[in-house]
């Protein structure tokens, strides 16, 4: 290991606040000093989390896959007429928040395509549903893109949708939407989508409303160390203001069925040693996050226990019910019994422990 990253490790471990241009050098390490860098943000990890690993028993439901956009990186979304194209209405959202209650989930979680004849009504009655079906059970739901979208569609400002979403249920917003926020990387790869100035609006709104939130980066496109580096930047800055973030999950490009990935926009998602490097940068560089999460549904379960030895705390959901990284060419995302999850954590020496959506003792 050079010497100058053994001082910036050090430094960093000592207190030292990582800069962007720091976090960019180290995002684009080779060799074994990838160890050193994953060593150093088990370390920190250890310090500020201890040796938990944890879990959410949760549950999906997509509602439904047509959308107004076309954004390159997905294999979920769909037009009016297409063959596979799906709606559920009251009753079958019903039904699936009745499962859900009757699996003992904690969190329901729902994420859908911008269905065209959505509005913001529509967002607060699918919350109400759920709510009515599993009450007690947190609703963790939407994101800033379907915030903006309600809004839109419904003649009101974004704020107006976030009250209506909280008092329908909304327990917390999904950090999602989030991609990579630099805007000439959304360009390319979500231009429907809102742009960085907006979704950062957006979530310090919720925050400020009393509505916590997951932060999010996809990575392994077409986006660079520069650009993760600036998009971990605003997510510590944002921190830095509200305090709403709850933790922060890497998400690994999946390439294989996505038009950004066929029409040669995007690289066949990221490596291994950038999964690596992600979360352990993530955890040196997010000084005021606690919870890094390992999503085994993007890296595959054996990536993901690496990932708890480079800084990562958490495993996410049980899911039960996940159509989003299957449409884009993932396997094996349905669902992850808690036994294997315990494996996983045993197999490291760690003790494995169930929360709540805002990480309570579960």
């Amino acid at each position: 290991m050079s010497n100058s990253l053994h001082t910036l490790l050090d430094d960093t471990l000592a207190g030292h606040r990582l800069t962007e241009e720091e976090a960019v050098l180290l995002l684009a390490t080779r060799g074994r000093d990838v160890w050193a860098i994953a060593a150093a943000a088990d370390e920190l990890r250890e310090r500020k989390v201890g040796n938990v690993v944890t879990y959410v028993r949760n549950q999906n439901i997509n509602v439904t896959n047509l959308c107004v956009n076309a954004c390159g990186f997905c294999g979920f979304s769909r037009k009016p007429g297409d063959a596979d194209a799906f709606f559920y209405g009251e009753a079958a959202v019903r039904e699936k928040a009745r499962a859900a209650r009757e699996r003992g989930v904690t969190e329901v979680c729902t994420v859908s395509g911008l269905h065209p004849e959505f509005d913001a009504q529509s967002y607060a009655d699918i919350y109400s549903w759920i709510r009515d079906e599993t009450p007690g059970v947190h609703i963790h739901a939407s994101n800033p893109m379907e915030v903006a979208y309600a809004a839109e569609k419904s003649g009101i400002s974004t704020w107006e949708v976030l009250g209506m979403m909280r008092d329908a249920g909304l327990s917390t917003l999904c950090g999602t939407a989030a991609e990579i926020l630099v805007d000439d990387v959304r360009r390319v790869i979500c231009p429907g989508k809102i742009d960085t100035e907006t979704w950062v609006r957006i979530i310090k709104a919720a925050h400020g409303l009393g509505i916590r939130s997951t932060a999010t980066i996809m990575y392994g496109h077409c986006e660079n160390e520069a650009d993760r580096a600036r998009h971990l930047a605003i997510l510590r800055e944002i921190q830095d203001e509200t305090r709403g973030f709850t933790e922060f999950v890497p998400l690994s490009f999946i390439h294989k069925n996505t038009p950004l990935y066929r029409k040669g926009l995007a690289r066949p998602g990221a490596t291994g040693r950038e999964d690596l490097l992600l979360f352990a940068v993530s955890r040196l560089f997010l000084d005021n996050f606690d919870h890094i999460q390992a999503s085994w549904v993007k890296v595959g379960t054996k990536m993901a226990q690496l990932g708890l030895l480079s800084g990562a705390d958490d495993l996410g959901g049980t899911l039960f019910e996940e159509s989003i990284s299957r449409e884009a060419g993932a396997r094996d995302t349905d669902y992850l019994a808690p036994a294997e999850m315990q494996r996983m954590a045993g197999d490291l020496v760690r003790v494995f422990r169930k929360r709540t959506t805002t990480y309570d003792p579960g």
